[in-house]
């Protein structure tokens, strides 16, 4: 849902599907509904790492380890860049992030009205078990960014409150 402080377009919204696969892998589905074309997506750009993609259209992923505070946050783009960064709390970036070892898979597409993102974090690297929150920020025509979560525990968008990781998975799934 969008944050109920910042308006998102009309006709606008977010689906996200989430599973664990056999290997242990997060397989994130983001499904960008846009009838009436009024989202800005960035172009397509060399897949790798990149800072700043939360200022526009991107989706996100935060994954911790239950009562762990640190936590590892993931910014996919259309353009097939992202970024991982590792907190070793909240709002707190590790010092040393070096090269991090997070490359996750991405693929994008469009139909009719609908931008598609999936991401693919390896199992190796990611808690057994733990909590996740999945979001997306969404840049429309204007300029103008909507903020998306399933849970927004504060007045103000934080995707990084620990409250809005709303999901929960397990060797067994997502719930």
């Amino acid at each position: 849902m969008p944050h109920p402080a910042v308006p998102a377009p009309p006709g606008v919204g977010v689906e996200v599907d989430v599973a664990r696969a056999p290997d242990g892998a997060l397989r994130l589905a983001y499904r960008l509904r846009d009838p009436a074309a009024v989202l800005r997506m960035p172009p397509p750009a060399s897949p790798g790492p990149a800072d700043g993609l939360w200022q526009h259209s991107c989706c996100e992923a935060f994954v911790a380890a239950p009562d762990a505070p640190g936590y590892i946050e993931f910014n996919c783009a259309p353009s097939g860049q992202w970024a991982a960064y590792a907190f070793d709390r909240y709002r707190e970036r590790r010092a040393t992030q070096g090269n991090p070892p997070w490359r996750p898979a991405i693929a994008f597409g469009q139909d009719a009205g609908v931008h598609r993102l999936s991401v693919t974090l390896d199992g190796a690297l990611l808690p057994a078990a733990g909590c996740l929150s999945v979001t997306c920020v969404l840049e429309d025509r204007a300029g103008a960014l909507s903020y998306w979560a399933v849970r927004h525990p504060l007045a103000h968008p934080d995707f990084h409150h620990r409250d809005g990781f709303a999901l929960m998975f397990s060797e067994d799934g997502v719930a």
